[in-house]
């Protein structure tokens, strides 16, 4: 963990395609690098869970709204900063194919959205199956040769659990350092990294200038990687008290353990927060895997990248101080 800051703030936000988003308590604006000396800004919003439905306003359910209410907003912003890159020129759009030509003349827009939902649909089954269903099936395979594995006790009970639990791990290590070697994403990694060290920069009371912010660490500890580490470790807890086979179905210790995917969800999202206000031993025990997974998602950033998230920074810092959390 980074060095005790002055101040904590609520204020986060996320890396995008040539630029970075800034959510803050009143505000969350979106900024794209479109020219040498251009920076464009766009204030985006989302009705929450939290202002829809009360429950979600309560400790662990908090956690699945804020995981929903993220992506949402995420991706809202993403395709935001995608379309403007493209129209500045700073990332190429490829020359589309005949056969894309004839489905945009035919469908158009609707095209599109339709195409969206295909992909998140097939998107989520494939992690359903990668970090549930395959990681229990080759749990199973290896009982056949593992004798500890064997059975269906306490004992094989707590061996599948780690088993799936570090495969998942290893399974997210692995593909965000693939991610980690695409051009596109090492500039997205660089944001991700100048989004950090701002913050971090806001919360250390300094004047928010391109050299004050190069100084500092671009590991935090409330960033989304360190919620996808915990919830992981979390899980593994969670395995524990689910039956190698429930009602002697192997199939359906992972739909289980989907069923109480929010569990694990929650109680990571509280343990991001206890991190976040507290620099103790334990926070910093509780803190370390997802700070370690964070030297593959963030990289350091160039000034132009700094200047995006200054600004960001600076559209959604309140004037009243309502993000602060402590002093």
């Amino acid at each position: 963990m980074s060095k005790k800051t002055k101040k904590i703030t609520s204020i986060g936000g996320s890396a995008l395609i040539e630029g970075i988003m800034m959510r803050g308590p009143k505000r969350t604006t979106v900024c794209v690098r479109t020219g040498e000396n251009e920076i464009y800004s766009e204030d985006v919003s989302i009705k929450t869970l939290a202002e829809k439905y009360r429950i979600f306003k309560l400790p662990f359910f908090r956690g699945i709204a804020g995981l929903i209410d993220s992506m949402r907003l995420s991706y809202k912003s993403l395709m935001l900063s995608a379309d403007k890159a493209i129209e500045a020129g700073e990332v190429e759009e490829e020359e589309p194919s005949k056969f894309e030509k004839w489905l945009d003349e035919k469908f158009g827009d609707k095209l599109v959205k339709i195409m969206m939902v295909i992909a998140s649909i097939i998107g989520v089954a494939l992690a359903i199956g990668l970090f549930f269903f395959v990681p229990s099936y080759l749990f199973d395979l290896s009982a056949k040769v593992i004798p500890a594995f064997e059975g269906s006790g306490e004992t094989a009970v707590l061996w599948k659990s780690v088993f799936e639990g570090v495969l998942k791990i290893a399974l997210f290590l692995i593909y965000i350092i693939v991610c980690s070697q695409m051009t596109e994403m090492k500039r997205v990694f660089m944001y991700h990294g100048a989004e950090h060290k701002t913050i971090f920069c806001y919360e250390n009371e300094e004047e928010l200038t391109v050299k004050n912010v190069k100084k500092q660490s671009r590991f935090h500890p409330r960033c989304g990687t360190s919620f996808m580490i915990l919830m992981l470790i979390v899980g593994i807890i969670v395995g524990l008290f689910v039956p190698v086979k429930p009602f002697g179905i192997a199939f359906l210790r992972p739909v289980f353990k989907i069923l109480l995917l929010p569990i694990s969800c929650g109680v990571g999202y509280e343990l991001i927060k206890i991190c976040g206000k507290h620099d103790n031993l334990l926070t910093k025990i509780i803190s370390a895997p997802g700070l370690w997974a964070q030297r593959i998602t963030t990289k350091e950033p160039d000034d132009k990248m700094i200047e995006v998230a200054i600004k960001a920074i600076k559209e959604v810092i309140p004037e009243d101080g309502s993000d602060i959390i402590s002093k």
